[in-house]
């Protein structure tokens, strides 16, 4: 009789989620199913809403997602009303966004990622965490708590609070970066400098010592989606580059994003799979996370960070669709945003006090903002009548873009793994298939 396997919840991820590994009358694979099981309505009830009010809707959709939907929808409203914003309100925007990759990057690597590859995939639960982590590795975990806490402290300055942040919105930035707040995290980037280089040097030691298990996953390859600025890795803004799983590229304005990715509703989860219209679905599925970026670019941004990618090159090679990757992927992207950070610390009009366009005036429009979050691309695509009230919203999370290639990739996996045992290593490879994504249900099911 066939029966059903179930991974539910899946653990050290965001939201409420499972898998079903159902089974056929001999026991082998017949299919997966990935379900996210809550649904929010947050395109719905937009509608009809002063599009200026989206900015403080949009971050509450999830907390660990918020800056990237705080600064998408606000950029979306600012395409549909042709707003140029000050170039100092641009760059406090992309501070709020690297802090926020910085921090998220290295949560995910040290409280979900890191105790599978130290204490391996046949540990205990009671072992595999992070409060096992610290205890076993105390200095690890501090200097981990440590360079998130620096991270936060940026988004709490910039974001006015640290989760759903309120500063940025059409036009600009309502919160100036005083130069008292600049000088205390100048003061921290040498300290943290060198806590990215010993995460760095950990993370690789740790993954090259557990490289069976990256080669007892199966690849899937897919199609990858990421921003780029002329081949460069970007997370705020640029073209939306396509590379199909033979490495072509293809590149887009954010405006025709609607020419390249749609979204299918999956009659057992309550997020859309999104893929590329072209390729149709489920042949173009997509993955957008980390990995995916790494992908789509040619290089790294900064040089500490393009010395970490070509390592990662050279590892994976290109285009890499190994699902555990994404977890080295997060500390190349770990080690730009850094750089970049300092970098916009020290220049000087980081606390320069324009960071508003005054002359704002609604339109009846359409106006696509996007930008890349830790977990991947958001895509916020509105529309404003001429009062400015919001007549139709669709938003395509990064969850959205990765959900049906994970499903898949999981159930090629559950085949490969199950075939001869079905025991709690080979569901614990799953499940830290699962986490490489890092998806965030509540985002998925907006």
């Amino acid at each position: 009789m066939a029966k059903e396997l179930s991974i539910s919840p899946i653990t050290r991820l965001i939201g409420d989620g499972g898998v079903k590994i159902l089974l056929n009358d001999k026991g082998a694979v017949k299919d997966v199913k990935l379900g996210i099981y809550s649904t929010r309505f947050f395109e719905k009830f937009a509608e009809g809403r002063q599009a200026e009010f989206l900015p403080r809707i949009a971050p509450r959709i999830c907390g660990a997602c918020s800056i990237p939907h705080h600064i998408a929808s606000t950029k979306s409203i600012e395409d549909a009303w042709s707003i140029t914003i000050p170039p100092t309100a641009k760059k406090l925007r992309q501070l709020l966004l690297h802090a926020s990759f910085y921090t998220s990057h290295l949560q995910h690597f040290f409280t979900r990622a890191a105790p599978d590859f130290i204490f391996g995939i046949g540990a205990t639960p009671e072992e595999r965490n992070i409060m096992n982590l610290i205890k076993e590795k105390p200095d690890v975990g501090s200097m981990a708590l440590k360079m998130m806490d620096f991270g936060q402290n940026i988004c709490a300055e910039m974001g006015g609070k640290a989760v759903h942040p309120v500063t940025a919105i059409p036009g600009g930035m309502t919160k100036v970066l005083s130069e008292e707040a600049r000088d205390r995290f100048l003061k921290q980037i040498d300290e943290q400098m060198d806590f990215s280089r010993k995460a760095v040097e950990y993370g690789t030691k740790i993954m090259n010592d557990r490289m069976d298990v990256f080669k007892s996953v199966v690849p899937l390859p897919t199609f990858s989606t990421g921003l780029t600025n002329n081949g460069i890795h970007d997370v705020y803004e640029g073209n939306l580059r396509v590379i199909s799983p033979d490495g072509k590229s293809e590149d887009f304005d954010p405006r025709n994003c609607i020419d390249a990715i749609a979204e299918h509703v999956a009659p057992h989860s309550y997020a859309t799979h999104a893929y590329i219209k072209k390729a149709g679905y489920p042949a173009g599925l997509v993955t957008t996370n980390c990995l995916a970026r790494l992908n789509c670019v040619e290089k790294m941004a900064t040089p500490l960070a393009q010395t970490a990618f070509e390592q990662f090159r050279g590892t994976f090679g290109k285009p890499c669709f190994s699902p555990l990757a994404s977890n080295w992927a997060r500390l190349v992207e770990m080690t730009q945003s850094l750089e970049i950070i300092a970098a916009l610390l020290k220049d000087p009009e980081i606390v320069s006090k324009d960071i508003k366009e005054p002359n704002i005036v609604a339109k009846d429009g359409m106006g696509v903002g996007i930008v890349e979050g830790s977990r991947g691309m958001h895509i916020y695509n509105i529309w404003t009548d001429e009062k400015g009230l919001i007549k139709k919203l669709n938003i395509i999370a990064a969850t959205n873009l990765n959900v049906g290639s994970m499903e898949m990739i999981l159930k090629k996996n559950a085949v490969s793994l199950l075939e001869k045992k079905a025991g709690t290593e080979q569901l614990n490879t799953l499940e830290m298939i699962a986490r490489a994504f890092d998806l965030c249900m509540p985002c998925a099911a907006h």
